[in-house]
């Protein structure tokens, strides 16, 4: 065997391997019996149809006997039999699609809430994210909404499909294969005075045009399935960023950035028509071949056997029967010609979703380099900080906050100001050290999550509305100086279209004196602010902490907001191999502590 042919059976081997690897956990769930049982059903329907072709077959010979003899008696009576032939025929195929598109549904479902739980646990989602703008190599998933919603379904309903094709195709060549062996007559012919006898004849002829149409086949149809796995990329990057332009439409019509923005769209958009182009001319040869190979068998074995007919070897009943066994048996080995395009599609979406699966496995087993655990006080040891490409911002920190404490973090853009709060917060997967952290925390970022909905939702997130009052909820929205909003709560919006940014940020802050954590990070929470609502919202979030027992941490760059914490902490460059102190050496920045007496008590 060559090597090309040897790296062709191991790549299949491995599309198996990979279906299999993605397949076997559904059938293993708590749905497995269900599962199954719809599963052989399915089938046992498969069989039940091969075997109703085979009586069909039979009914082709005595039908067009009947007309060639003229019988009027055994005519209508195959008439009859007809009826029920079809009557099974058209049950088992609506019983037969309904059962699979159950399982389908059922199957998808499982996957997507199973694969839904992977991504959501454990911050996998940002990790991705961080990960793929990091190495920029292609190795981590692209698009995973589009592996969750549009390739679980196509890899589901592909893999069912294929799977109960390819079984009806074998059932189909073991059950009509010795059919035609039957109805076969021995061909004689001599070559260089020797005469040789092919027993079956119609059994080789049809094994040979299959294997000669799917050697062709694969030739032609090879490029189709990198060209499908790149069309579903550049289809998923053309809507992703159609999603962004909606989610940042203020901005960019602001900036006047609707040229910009079309420019990039038309330049994602030609990726597809690019692609989709080549994808069609590879598509139009399958389909050129394909046709004529498929019209070919249908006039095939009349030419090979019509000689024999009209020299009066068998009757019309016979010549029929043996078309009808030619072609169940010619279907049936080129089972991999008509489905060369399903196949390149279903390979490219088991690639894609194979590369996401094994994402979010390595990333669950990583062994996470920074050790948390619960504490009266914020207290950190020998805490790095490093950038998505390896480059250290801070190292070797020794941090405490203490209840009671109000600590206003400073330093220059870019400087990890906001890493080092991730880092606190235990999602940033670039932090080794130690740390503790208390309970009852809560962290607000400088671009507050407002999702759409009732208002009271958006105002609760992520805790249910049910927990708190309604006079609660508007006490939060009138002591954030949102009192306009306090009687719209069941008013369902685009919250973060419809408010400002300065009205999110006091929407974010209302959420905060709602549920009264002891701790709180604040990054740049008052940014869109005026002075006077900065001032009196940062007294009372100072309040409710310290009414906990508790401490704030804020990143800020007004000065006004250092009136409100007691401690500072700077981060400050230093020179690459200096630093001492909080932070060690090798890193951007040290981190500076010192104490200031605020001026509003």
């Amino acid at each position: 065997m060559s090597s090309s042919v040897t790296a062709r059976a191991a790549t299949f081997a491995q599309v198996l391997k990979r279906v299999f690897a993605l397949s076997a956990p559904y059938f293993r769930s708590e749905e497995k019996w269900r599962a199954r049982v719809m599963l052989l059903g399915i089938v046992a329907l498969n069989l039940f149809y091969v075997y109703v072709a085979v009586l069909g077959n039979e009914w082709y010979g005595r039908f067009f006997d009947a007309l060639q003899n003229k019988n009027s008696a055994a005519f209508w009576h195959e008439v009859g039999v007809f009826c029920w032939i079809a009557f099974f025929n058209i049950a088992v195929q609506v019983l037969k699609f309904y059962v699979t598109q159950l399982l389908q549904l059922r199957w998808r479902s499982w996957m997507t809430r199973e694969y839904l739980s992977r991504w959501m646990a454990n911050h996998t989602f940002y990790h991705l994210e961080l990960a793929r703008y990091a190495t920029q190599d292609g190795r981590v998933p692209d698009n995973p909404d589009q592996r969750i919603q549009e390739d679980m379904q196509m890899f589901t309903s592909a893999t069912m499909s294929l799977s109960m094709g390819l079984l009806n195709a074998v059932v189909t060549l073991t059950s009509f294969v010795g059919l035609l062996w039957v109805l076969s007559s021995s061909v004689s012919f001599t070559v260089a005075g020797t005469t040789y006898q092919v027993v079956g004849a119609m059994v080789w002829i049809a094994l040979a045009y299959s294997i000669i149409g799917t050697v062709i086949t694969h030739f032609i149809g090879r490029p189709l399935i990198k060209l499908n796995f790149m069309q579903q990329r550049y289809e998923a990057d053309f809507r992703h960023h159609l999603v962004r332009v909606r989610e940042y439409s203020e901005a960019i019509a602001l900036d006047k950035g609707e040229k910009v923005e079309r420019g990039q769209l038309d330049l994602r958009f030609s990726s597809v028509l690019r692609n989709y182009l080549q994808l069609i001319k590879q598509q139009k040869n399958l389909v050129t071949f394909t046709a004529f190979f498929g019209q070919a068998a249908v006039i095939f074995p009349f030419i090979v056997a019509g000689y024999q007919y009209f020299a009066g070897a068998f009757q019309i009943g016979h010549l029929m029967q043996i078309r009808s066994a030619f072609g169940s048996v010619q279907e049936a080995l080129s089972w991999f010609v008509d489905n060369y395009d399903s196949l390149a599609v279903w390979r490219a979406v088991t690639d894609r979703l194979t590369g996401f699966d094994d994402s979010m496995t390595a990333h669950a087993a990583q062994e996470q380099a920074l050790q948390r655990a619960p504490a009266a006080e914020l207290r950190t040891d020998d805490l790095s900080v490093a950038l998505p490409n390896g480059i250290p911002l801070l190292a070797g920190a020794a941090l405490a906050v203490k209840p009671g404490d109000s600590v206003l973090l400073q330093g220059p853009s870019g400087s990890g100001k906001s890493t080092l709060f991730r880092s606190f917060a235990g999602i940033w997967p670039f932090s080794k050290g130690r740390i503790q952290v208390p309970d009852n925390v809560a962290f607000m970022p400088q671009r507050p999550y407002v999702p759409d909905g009732k208002l009271r939702d958006a105002l609760t997130y992520p805790n249910p509305a049910a927990d708190f009052t309604d006079d609660q909820l508007r006490q939060a929205l009138t002591d954030a100086l949102l009192p306009d909003l306090a009687t719209r709560l069941d008013d369902s919006d685009s919250w973060s279209q419809k408010l400002s940014g300065g009205e999110q940020q006091r929407l974010a802050i209302a959420r905060v004196l709602l549920k009264k954590p002891a701790w709180l990070f604040a990054d740049e929470i008052t940014s869109a602010l005026d002075a006077k609502a900065e001032g009196e919202l940062y007294k009372r979030l100072s309040d409710t902490v310290h009414a906990a027992g508790g401490a704030m941490v804020s990143i800020a760059h007004r000065a006004a907001v250092g009136d409100f914490h007691n401690q500072r902490w700077t981060l400050v460059p230093q020179e690459e191999g200096t630093g001492t102190g909080t932070a060690g050496g090798g890193a951007r920045y040290r981190l500076n502590t010192s104490t200031a007496q605020p001026a509003a008590a």
